[in-house]
């Protein structure tokens, strides 16, 4: 019996060694370790920014160096065109009106450290979810994503209430208002229909005031109290958006306190790059997630005078060659550590280049390489095709190039599969696990339609028929461009997503994005047999996400993107905020 007993045990013992030899790599590697997560995020870079996607004149080798030792994804999608929305599905995996972090007005982002709006506190991002999993979470740069609810401290938006155990960063998002030697970009548009709002309810509120006091009107005391109130904190906020932005917006945090109010810019870039390299160093003896959210390539284009004047294209070559340069810098930390073959490095920018970001004859935004459009546009893919590149040696390999439909949102499902976790699945999650498609065990990938909102509305779909290869695209609203003829609207700073500045389109403007990447040459349905069927096909399809589509309030109304001195953080006693901890003042 006891001869039976062992020759079972040693059989048994034979089969577990033979199955984890038929195992994949990431599936051995898993059951010994779970691998660091490093995710570098561009603010506003185009596709045609960067070396690898095919630009020859602004230098980007370390980049290049990730995209040459790993995947590189050349249908790479962004969720929204803006950074608010896009960074908030990706933090969620989620499209960004599921979490009302998309805007039904022009107010498309988050406006003020004090304002009310945000990424709701019963979102669950991957950061927090790595954190059950054990992992130290680091976020380093922007945010942008809200502060504080109904107080100044509750901190309700924050990033160490959504699963990052440290923060070091600027909680909203940079902006020329912050380098005191650039013209202001705080919105003049906004500001006007901030100064019109103030007026009109000023009036209601002075007639109904007049009209309590001689009989005409009846209005009681407790409804005036609320118009004056209101009438108050328009103003205040319209008050508040000249000179003072730079006190409430341009700040630096470390955790839930303030270290600069204003930010001292000229060392902002280096404060950035120490804080990312501490962490790895601080984290190396255990599974780390760190998501360096740059605030390169975004105006004011904050360039040290290391790499100033030292690209091809002017003071916006300058910056992306810097971030490039620490891009480097961030992978030297890793490989002193000893840390590349158990880390997943992943390189990608929030949306597409600003085009209409220009000074005079200063280009100040990026270049989207061959696509229509750029930032702000919800459909056209110049607002929307970013780089995606990622890199574990030894895991995924080496000089791929992936040409099937992904999105940002696929990180999040990505790193929560392997850090060990499980998906909510209390919510739909719109991203899809990527490791498959990366590791070359899948053909396609999983996602057979995209959707491309502007706001809330959907501008474009875009369809995956697999079994062709197509990449159908139907666009239902564009952007009116100006001057006529222009590659943007140019008359405005910003294309919008509704209104007079759009031009909706029944039937709907059809691509085929693998033979006209561009967009330059519509279907119809008398050159393109198969018009009618796709168009019907993605209506169907719009049909049903509409059905997955659930009423959330909205972060991005007005009332909460409107400045609340009572929100407002504060290096000292507000309203007198000033501090510099970093210079030990």
């Amino acid at each position: 019996a006891s001869f039976l007993l062992l020759c079972f045990r040693s059989s048994l013992v034979a089969r577990l060694i033979f199955g984890l030899l038929l195992q994949s790599p990431l599936t051995q590697l898993s059951m010994a370790t779970k691998p660091n997560i490093v995710l570098l995020m561009a603010d506003d870079l185009g596709i045609g920014d960067v070396g690898c996607y095919g630009n020859d004149t602004i230098r980007t080798p370390n980049i290049d160096r990730l995209a040459k030792e790993g995947v590189k994804l050349t249908q790479h999608i962004a969720a929204a065109p803006l950074c608010t929305p896009s960074r908030a599905a990706f933090l969620t995996g989620r499209y960004p009106l599921r979490s009302g972090m998309d805007a039904i007005n022009n107010y498309r982002v988050i406006f003020w450290n004090g304002g009310s709006g945000g990424l709701p506190p019963n979102e669950t991002t991957f950061a927090k979810i790595l954190q059950q999993q054990g992992y130290s979470t680091g976020l380093i740069g922007k945010w942008h994503q809200g502060v504080s609810c109904e107080s100044r401290n509750d901190h309700c938006h924050h990033p160490l209430n959504h699963g990052f155990d440290y923060f070091y960063g600027m909680p909203f998002t940079l902006i020329s208002d912050c380098q005191p030697t650039e013209t202001p970009e705080m919105d003049r548009a906004f500001r006007r229909k901030l100064w019109l709002s103030t007026q009109m309810i000023g009036l209601v509120t002075l007639t109904a005031a007049l009209g309590r006091l001689t009989g005409l009107i009846s209005v009681s005391w407790k409804m005036l109290t609320c118009l004056a109130g209101f009438s108050l904190l328009f103003f205040i906020s319209w008050f508040s958006s000249y000179g003072f932005v730079r006190y409430w917006n341009c700040i630096m945090m470390r955790n839930h306190e303030v270290t600069e109010q204003p930010m001292v810019t000229d060392r902002t870039t280096s404060l950035i790059l120490r804080e990312s390299i501490s962490f790895i160093e601080r984290n190396k003896h255990k599974p780390f997630l760190l998501f360096l959210s740059f605030l390169h390539s975004h105006t004011p284009l904050l360039t040290t005078e290391k790499f100033l004047g030292k690209s091809s294209h002017g003071l916006y070559g300058d910056n992306v060659e810097e971030m490039d340069w620490m891009v480097g810098q961030v992978l030297d930390a890793i490989d002193k550590e000893g840390l590349k073959n158990t880390t997943l490095v992943y390189f990608a920018s929030d949306h597409g280049g600003w085009l209409e970001r220009q000074e005079g004859k200063r280009q100040l935004g990026g270049w989207n390489g061959i696509y229509r459009g750029g930032k702000a546009m919800g459909g056209w893919e110049g607002g929307i095709r970013v780089p995606g590149i990622f890199r574990w040696p030894g895991v995924l390999p080496a000089g791929t190039v992936i040409d099937e439909p992904t999105s940002l949102m696929d990180i999040y499902p990505t790193v929560v599969h392997l850090a060990g976790g499980v998906l909510s699945q209390d919510r739909v999650i719109d991203g899809r696990d990527l490791m498959p498609l990366l590791q070359g065990t899948v053909e396609h990938s999983e996602h057979e339609f995209l959707f491309h909102y502007c706001g809330i509305h959907l501008h474009a779909v875009r369809w995956h028929q697999k079994d062709s290869g197509a990449i159908w695209k139907a666009h239902y609203v564009t952007p009116i461009f100006r001057p006529l003829g222009a590659g943007a609207c140019y008359d405005r700073g910003f294309c919008p997503c509704f209104g007079e500045g759009v031009t909706h389109h029944d039937p709907p403007l059809l691509f085929e994005l693998s033979q006209d990447p561009s967009e330059a040459k519509p279907l119809s349905a008398d050159t393109e047999p198969l018009f009618d069927t796709v168009i019907k096909k993605i209506g169907r399809a719009i049909e049903e996400h509409r059905r997955t589509l659930t009423p959330v309030p909205e972060q991005l109304s007005l009332y909460n993107i409107l400045w609340k001195p009572w929100l407002q953080p504060c290096c000292g006693t507000f309203p007198f905020c000033w501090c510099d901890k970093e210079g030990n003042n």
